[in-house]
């Protein structure tokens, strides 16, 4: 539990390190295939709008007796179609049947209501009857329209200005890459989009950019100077930002996942249809892709922009340069010392560590102590100590003495012999 706790510690301090970047083409491959099966899903599927975007007519009544296979024949008979929406709304004693045909005129609108009526054994005031035309449906799809594009346009003049225009594109494509991925979920699920659907795409857009930019503001600190440095490349700088961020990410998003799914499974299996559970799944698709995207799409996207540029291709190939020269270095030692240790008679079955600098200048200051003391007017070479001198190591600190000058040489400062 203890290592657990340390885990964020480890990871901004860079002692551990997972490697998303590096493994950029793995995760866009995942990715890809998630983005397939959606696209797929909504050609073939499509989108299944409620009533509020395609118009048409809606009951709704108490029936705890009914079922919905029963309304639904009842529905077909009266003249209602057959492609019928029939779901339960509220919880308990408190749940109704509610039921949506596509647009019927007054008169099928009334025998259908008469039909449901006697299904259910209710009075026919006891059914509720509304007409919704699609034209407010499809002003809120022009509105949120509208919406995204502005709030789009908004986010890359911010990016680009807080950051720069390859962040903003990064941001975009993670983006991108979120509503995808939500649209496809409604299609293959088959859930109603609803304007509480339109309302949940949209903050789960602010959501996913907020992860995004949190990483980029710690991959802007990594990179600055880095140029200068040469320590790293682009790609190694932001996946230390990543794994600086990484248990941050993971903590927020897990506590803003957790309200939302428990909205989800109340919504689901109790209260059935309604506009808590369109917003509720919604949030928890976009949730969910976002903090992916910020991790495992959005960093890499942004290294693969950065590294094309030729100031970090140069510091690229620098790093490489200087990592291969210190693999060399160390080859080099390692076959050194192998080879120190196999002149030396050693036994070739055991391993022995390579001499490090401190042995090699403590041999060569015993081979200079064992050399035997010049004699009397014997030429000493430099660095050697002379006859009766104490070891260089055990030499005492004080001044320095000149060297005696035979009388044969002694001068005056002129240059002229001392006269006697």
């Amino acid at each position: 539990m203890s290592r657990l706790g340390n885990i964020g510690g480890r990871l901004y301090r860079g002692e551990v390190s997972v490697e998303f970047v590096a493994r950029k083409r793995l995760w866009y491959a995942i990715s890809g295939c998630i983005l397939v099966i959606s696209i797929a899903a909504l050609a073939i599927r499509g989108l299944d709008y409620s009533v509020d975007f395609k118009g048409g007519s809606v009951f709704q009544f108490k029936a705890p007796a009914a079922t919905s296979t029963q309304l639904n024949q009842v529905v077909e008979t009266a003249g209602g179609g057959n492609d019928a929406t029939i779901q339960t709304v509220g919880l308990g004693s408190n749940s109704s049947w509610q039921v949506q045909t596509e647009k019927l005129t007054f008169n099928e609108g009334t025998k259908v209501q008469d039909a449901l009526a006697a299904a259910a054994k209710l009075p026919v005031n006891s059914v509720s009857s509304s007409f919704i035309g699609p034209t407010w449906g499809g002003q809120i799809s022009q509105k949120a329209l509208e919406a995204l594009i502005a709030f789009l346009i908004a986010i890359v003049i911010y990016l680009s200005i807080a950051f720069e225009w390859k962040m903003a594109s990064a941001a975009l494509i993670a983006l991108a890459h979120d509503i995808v991925i939500t649209i496809g979920v409604y299609a293959l699920t088959g859930f109603q989009v609803s304007p509480a659907t339109v309302i949940g795409l949209l903050t789960i857009l602010g959501y996913s950019l907020y992860d995004t930019v949190v990483v980029f503001d710690k991959v802007r600190e990594n990179t600055a100077g880095l140029l200068g440095t040469g320590r790293s490349t682009y790609s190694q700088a932001a996946n230390l930002a990543l794994n600086q961020t990484l248990v941050r990410s993971i903590n927020t998003s897990l506590i803003a996942l957790m309200p939302v799914a428990a909205i989800l499974v109340v919504g689901v299996a109790l209260l059935g249809a309604g506009e808590l559970k369109d917003l509720a799944l919604v949030l928890f698709v976009g949730m969910l892709s976002g903090t992916y995207s910020s991790i495992f799409i959005a960093t890499p996207a942004l290294a693969d922009l950065k590294e094309r540029e030729p100031q970090y291709k140069a510091l690229a190939k620098r790093v490489a340069l200087r990592a291969a020269g210190g693999r060399a270095a160390l080859r080099a030692k390692a076959k050194a010392g192998k080879g120190a240790t196999v002149g030396g008679g050693t036994d070739s079955g055991q391993l022995e560590e390579a001499p490090d600098a401190g042995a090699d200048y403590d041999d060569q200051q015993e081979a200079d102590d064992s050399q035997p003391a010049p004699q009397a007017g014997e030429w000493v070479p430099a660095g050697r100590p002379a006859a009766g001198a104490a070891p260089r190591s055990q030499a005492r600190s004080g001044p320095r003495q000149q060297p005696r000058r035979s009388s044969a040489a002694k001068r005056r400062p002129g240059g002229k012999k001392k006269r006697r």
